[in-house]
């Protein structure tokens, strides 16, 4: 009875499991969906955080024409690079009739990403120029130049491939003298990828020789510009790069954060003056410590200890002459100006003195005095901001650099920003414009 049962039973057949491979697939399909809807989410919102830079084979890199996005490394600031490669509004070429225009060459203190553009120091100083008397009666455009990391070579080479297209009436030097010096010297700066000067005979000699490097032809080729164009378009991996830097810098910060500002900024001075006592070495309270123990870029603040920093001062001061030179061959006007560190006007003269006799040094000014001091045997304008600037932050109690945990360090903030474009404007117009 049960054989005949069964024989009349649909026979049933065994659940076919999907193979490894369909898996895979549905999981691969779920992943591309999810970072499509991912990729339009963040058009929709806006975000992007683009590549600002890349290659030139005359000064090694140069902010990309017509890039915008957001800047978050330090400060936050949606930044547009204009078409002709800077970090402004768009300029014509050819000068408009009744204008004095003004180009800054600089660095990263003048691209400025950290702070809007209305809040730069050289959109600060146009505003306060309009009117002035020594402009006679012209309107004020202020170009800018600047590019994050250029040291005075790469300054020059700006100058001499850039800037004359614009026809400027004044070439202001923005130096930071925090690190332009050794920007200007191989040893120094550590790396091949960029041009140098050399001093052969006492004549400044172009060392171009960065374009030959593996790391430049790399950056130059075919691959790397299609992974540029890739982040460029793809935001999601924008983010990633984002997430990337977030994680890092959170993991810093929590390394040394302290619960305020205030505090955050005296446990960053503390770090800067944590150098070996001088008091306790043999050779007396008056000792400096070891140059090794004060970190390359403290020695700015003594002169040179050795013949690599005699050269890179050399190559500067040359540099600053040159640059003189071409200006005046274009019958134009050249004015240096100093910028500030943040420990020059650090708004505690206690902290500020305690530095400078770690460093075994009377001030912070050796860099911009001696800079200054160029200028005057030479005739050319110069302005030193750091003085003037301390007095500021120790009237005002006041951090003129630095953001949130990194306040007193790092960049000029707006505040910096507005207080150095207004002391500039005020001297420019107090008799060094002509």
């Amino acid at each position: 009875m049960k054989t005949a049962i069964n024989r009349f039973m649909p026979e049933q057949t065994p659940a076919v499991k999907p193979s490894r491979a369909i898996k895979l697939l549905v999981i691969l399909a779920s992943i591309i969906c999810a970072l499509f809807i991912a990729e339009i989410a963040l058009h929709v919102v806006g975000y992007t955080y683009p590549i600002f830079y890349t290659t030139d084979t005359a000064r090694g890199y140069a902010l990309r024409p017509c890039m915008q996005g957001w800047y978050r490394k330090e400060g936050t600031a949606y930044v547009r690079i204009n078409c002709a490669g800077l970090r402004d509004r768009e300029h014509t070429l050819a000068k408009p009739p009744d204008t004095l225009r003004i180009a800054i060459v600089g660095d990263s203190y003048a691209e400025a990403l950290q702070v809007p553009v209305a809040d730069a120091f050289w959109a600060v100083l146009e505003q306060n120029l309009q009117g002035c008397p020594a402009c006679g009666g012209r309107t004020v455009e202020v170009i800018n130049f600047g590019v994050s990391g250029y040291g005075t070579a790469q300054e020059l080479l700006t100058l001499e491939q850039q800037v004359w297209a614009y026809a400027p009436d004044v070439v202001l030097l923005a130096v930071t003298t925090n690190n332009d010096i050794t920007d200007n010297s191989r040893p120094l700066k550590q790396t091949d990828e960029i041009p140098y000067f050399v001093l052969r005979d006492g004549q400044l000699t172009l060392d171009d020789s960065f374009r030959q490097t593996p790391a430049f032809r790399l950056r130059n080729s075919l691959l790397n510009r299609a992974g540029r164009w890739i982040r460029d378009h793809l935001r999601i991996i924008q983010a990633i790069h984002q997430v990337q830097h977030a994680i890092k810098t959170r993991i810093d910060e929590r390394r040394r954060r302290p619960t305020r500002p205030m505090q955050a900024a005296q446990a960053q001075m503390s770090a800067l003056l944590s150098l070996p006592d001088a008091s306790q070495s043999a050779a007396g309270p008056t000792s400096a410590a070891p140059d090794a123990e004060l970190g390359t870029d403290n020695l700015i603040y003594r002169p040179p200890p050795d013949q690599v920093w005699q050269d890179a001062w050399r190559v500067t001061e040359a540099l600053i002459m040159r640059m003189h030179a071409e200006v005046n061959s274009h019958g134009a006007q050249f004015v240096v100006v100093t910028l500030s560190n943040g420990i020059q006007v650090y708004p505690d003269p206690q902290v500020r003195q305690a530095f400078a006799q770690r460093l075994g040094v009377p001030d912070l000014l050796y860099p911009d005095t001696r800079i200054k001091l160029l200028c005057d045997r030479a005739g050319i304008p110069a302005i030193t901001l750091a003085p003037q600037l301390q007095v500021y932050a120790d009237a005002h109690k006041v951090f003129l650099h630095g953001f949130d945990a990194g306040i007193g360090n790092g960049h000029w903030n707006q505040t910096g920003h507005h207080v150095a474009g207004e002391l500039l404007a005020q001297q420019l117009c107090a008799g060094l414009l002509h």
